[in-house]
């Protein structure tokens, strides 16, 4: 996996600042905890944006190891404090969106452009998992986001203030998947997975002390 170009394409202006991790079944956890730990000590991020965004983050790395073909990938963390923007960035170089959804029998008739556009719909999946992360992730970008981006092959979709485009890239073997959030927006974590599970109770129990769960009550 050629990291320098993923740091120069998408975290240039800040390529001294940015975290990488490598993960694979066995730390998957341990880097879920430690990149949403180090953003519980920021004050400022609105509380309710992490408990989301907690939820996402281990959606996308997970579906690197369910969908991807390969057992292991990286992810870059980058948060500007002065700005309130958080960006995080998960990519492998594995079978691509195309060809995982394709192991469903319904999408064998698919093109690249056609893939990106439903992988993150509700319910759509290769069979291997419930096709709800990239979706859970698409409605945080309408709360808080300022660019979801989905690349794989030699197309990317963008979701931008609303907008969806889908557009040719310089190819990518294998999937990445950016997110840009404002951190200082306060928001509905039940809306960003439909009201299907209590996020923010999880996040909770996983990232606060028990003196900062008695404040919430």
């Amino acid at each position: 996996m050629n990291l320098s170009t993923l740091i120069k394409q998408y975290f240039s202006d800040t390529p001294h600042e940015i975290t990488i991790d490598v993960f694979d079944e066995k730390n998957i956890y341990e880097v879920y905890q430690r990149v949403v730990g180090v953003l519980t000590q920021y004050m400022e991020i609105e509380t309710t944006v992490l408990q989301a965004m907690s939820y996402c983050f281990y959606e996308i790395l997970d579906n690197v190891l369910t969908h991807s073909g390969k057992d292991v990938g990286t992810v870059i963390t980058h948060y500007d404090s002065s700005k309130h923007i958080l960006s995080f960035l998960v990519a492998d170089d594995g079978m691509g969106v195309l060809a995982s959804l394709s192991e469903n029998e319904e999408y064998t008739n698919l093109s690249e452009p056609e893939a990106l556009s439903l992988c993150i719909k509700d319910s759509i999946t290769d069979g291997k998992g419930m096709g709800f992360g990239l979706y859970s992730t698409s409605l945080l970008a309408h709360e808080a986001g300022l660019k979801f981006e989905v690349r794989s092959g030699h197309h990317s979709l963008l979701l931008c203030e609303g907008n969806e485009l889908t557009q040719e890239c310089e190819y990518w073997k294998g999937s990445i998947v950016y997110l840009q959030l404002r951190t200082n927006k306060e928001i509905n974590p039940s809306e960003v997975v439909a009201n299907r599970t209590n996020i923010a109770a999880q996040y909770n129990e996983t990232f606060l002390t028990d003196n900062e769960l008695e404040e919430l009550w």
